[in-house]
């Protein structure tokens, strides 16, 4: 059984930056990186629908490590893929990294120190990898089941029905009638991608979506490559857009009706007022859910070429012609894609036990929106809701490097987050608040809890930020210990340990 310092799961974004920060910082450490799919990328290997990109910039998308140094800020999916793959070239990673290695359980012993990871490969057989730290990086979309949004009748449509997580390379669209369900980036992205490529396509949103256009090139980003360096012109641009993401937010959090105004204004310059009354107009406050980014307002010149048609109504069922929706009318279609949502998974699916006794997820409650009370020696990365995904997977690397070497200066080889007197009585808060997009709320009952002080999942990158690289590793709710001593040492100031009672 092979023994690592730290296993990382996942070799997309989080995976590789945690890869990356732990050489850098934390030299003498041995890793590897598990990835239950055949190559990196994550997200970006997995979905190939037409026209797959990312609604973040990539100069806050990107690695904090790495400047992106393309002209299109809002990039193409092989173009990420692209730089994902650069960068593990460039820090060697390929040797580290076991594709075809999907985690189905992590057993804790407290005696020895160490996790014990069951691994399934591609070629089905098992292996068992232990480790002292493990770094769960898959995200958080269930790679290998689709959300089911329960449509009727869907065995009565003669045409072909595709979800977009499993986009087939064949498929053939051209001069053809489709019918994309969905309102979300998803479906967003698709309709203008598809419409390009000569078909026509119907856009059925259940319900609108806030949306906004910008231009894929950044043109101060641009702009400070040709007069500075390439890392200074990234940090910049890249210390410029966190604060316009935070600023953006913040503003439709405290004054949402003004936000709500400007982005309708912005609509009228190329619709009437009739036309976003009824496709553009959520009944619910911007950043509520996610807003959705159209490039180049590419959409809205689909939509005012002709070549695309936004249907807002409910679905009463699939019927052999196309879909039937609740106000009688057919939508003929000979290809309808299922852009409707992704299913959540916890922790990559792995089943966590700790000294024989298996974790309900749903009972712990989040430590700095990285760890999990009552599990040692674990963090996952989970990004933002609000603002670019990296920025937290950034973040949460640095932090578990400063935690495996504030563990080695003390030596101690335990870290547990434990709930403390203080917190009996705490309010069990859901691990995402104030965001009631579908995908969440369907599943937040799986997930962890938040609560307050370190149990709080801030969402907040400047808060995250200084709390990762200016407090305190120890604290009064992260216990460390040793395998060898009887009793669990507390730390109680840095550099100071005393054994418990």
């Amino acid at each position: 059984m092979g023994y690592y310092d730290v296993l990382i799961v996942g070799a997309g974004i989080s995976g590789i930056s945690m890869a990356v920060h732990l050489q850098q910082n934390c030299p003498g450490k041995t890793f590897a990186i598990l990835e239950g799919r055949d190559g990196l990328g994550g997200t970006w290997d997995l979905f190939r629908y037409p026209g797959i990109r990312s609604d973040s910039d990539m100069h806050t998308l990107g690695f904090r490590f790495k400047p992106w140094t393309e002209a299109k800020a809002i990039a193409d999916g092989p173009s990420i893929l692209k730089y994902l793959a650069e960068t593990a070239d460039e820090h060697g990673l390929r040797e580290k990294i076991r594709p075809g290695h999907k985690v189905l359980k992590a057993t804790w012993s407290t005696k020895e120190a160490r996790w014990t990871l069951i691994v399934q490969k591609s070629d089905g057989s098992t292996e068992e990898l232990s480790a002292g730290f493990v770094s769960m990086c898959g995200g958080y979309y269930n790679y290998d089941e689709p959300h089911d949004a329960g449509f009727s009748c869907m065995e009565e449509f003669k045409g072909q029905i595709v979800h977009p997580q499993f986009w087939p390379e064949s498929l053939d669209y051209a001069g053809k009638k489709v019918i994309v369900i969905g309102s979300g980036a998803t479906a967003m992205t698709l309709v203008p991608a598809m419409a390009d490529r000569g078909a026509h396509v119907t856009m059925l949103q259940r319900s609108p979506t806030y949306v906004f256009a910008r231009p894929d090139q950044d043109r101060i980003a641009n702009f400070l490559r040709k007069i500075m360096p390439d890392n200074w012109a990234y940090a910049l641009t890249r210390l410029k857009n966190t604060k316009m993401q935070s600023y953006v937010f913040k503003r439709c959090r405290a004054a949402p009706d003004m936000v709500r105004r400007r982005l309708l204004k912005e609509l009228r310059k190329w619709f009437d007022e009739d036309f976003i009354a009824r496709h553009f107009s959520p009944d619910y406050n911007p950043w509520d859910q996610r807003l959705c980014l159209i490039p180049n307002a590419d959409l809205y010149k689909a939509i005012n070429r002709g070549d695309v048609e936004v249907v807002t109504e409910q679905i009463d069922a699939f019927v052999e012609e196309g879909l039937r929706l609740q106000t009688g009318e057919v939508l003929p279609a000979d290809i309808i894609v299922t852009a409707t949502g992704l299913k959540l998974t916890v922790l990559s699916g792995v089943e966590f036990f700790v000294d024989g006794l298996p974790v309900h997820i749903p009972d712990t409650f989040s430590y700095k929106g990285m760890m999990y009370s009552g599990i040692p020696n674990m963090a996952q990365s989970f990004g933002y809701i609000n603002a670019s995904w990296t920025l937290r997977a950034d973040l949460t690397s640095e932090y578990v490097c400063r935690l495996l070497n504030y563990m080695d200066d003390i030596g101690l080889a335990q870290a547990t987050p434990t709930l403390r007197e203080e917190d009996a009585g705490m309010e069990a808060r859901p691990w995402i608040e104030d965001f009631p997009a579908g995908y969440m709320m369907r599943s937040m009952h799986l997930f962890q809890k938040q609560g307050e002080g370190p149990w709080k999942n801030t969402q907040d990158f400047e808060a995250d930020r200084k709390m990762v690289r200016k407090a305190p590793i120890a604290d009064s709710a992260l216990r460390f210990s040793h395998p060898v001593s009887d009793q669990p040492t507390v730390i109680v100031g840095a550099g100071r340990k005393k054994t418990a009672a």
